[in-house]
């Protein structure tokens, strides 16, 4: 009998971290999948869950998209010096994607934050967030907005 999944790990993929003030901080336009060029140790240390992606974002430098400020922890049990934890990953997306990406964020001042890390079928992949940034005004809003929410289900409850 097959084992019931849970919400973090359905579909074989397996959320390793997220990135929870970017839907804080950002309001989330569109979202893709990308993969990710990592070494043996890296790879080794996400599967652990030793990723963070506080401060977390990416860039389209040449054509190619990168990951900067993604802090992986060096994996214990490698050689010594195994990689550089602050170093830049680069992103694999398709062509058009990349285009596209260019284009949205040259026109319109979006940005591109890493959302979560997760593991599909064996490989980490990067939920990937095309954002505007939000003023502390509206950020005061919502959440003014979820406490009046949050109010209204308690009277509704008694």
């Amino acid at each position: 009998m097959a084992r019931q999944q849970t919400g973090r790990q359905q579909a074989g993929r397996k959320v390793v971290a997220t990135n929870r003030r970017a839907r804080h901080d950002y309001e989330i336009v569109e979202t893709f999948e990308c993969g990710m060029v990592l070494t043996g140790s890296e790879i080794k240390s996400i599967r652990a869950g030793q990723v963070q992606l506080k401060d977390a974002y990416a860039e389209i430098r040449g054509g190619e998209v990168w990951l900067n400020n993604v802090h992986v922890a060096p994996y214990r049990f490698s050689r010594e010096g195994g990689h550089d934890p602050e170093r830049s990953r680069k992103l694999l997306l398709h062509r058009r994607e990349i285009a596209r990406l260019t284009g949205k964020v040259k026109e319109s001042g979006l940005t591109l934050i890493p959302l979560s890390v997760y593991l599909a079928n064996g490989y980490a992949k990067v939920e990937l967030g095309l954002a505007k940034g939000r003023r502390t005004v509206d950020k005061r809003h919502r959440i003014r907005e979820r406490e009046q929410l949050r109010e209204m289900d308690r009277a509704r409850q008694r």
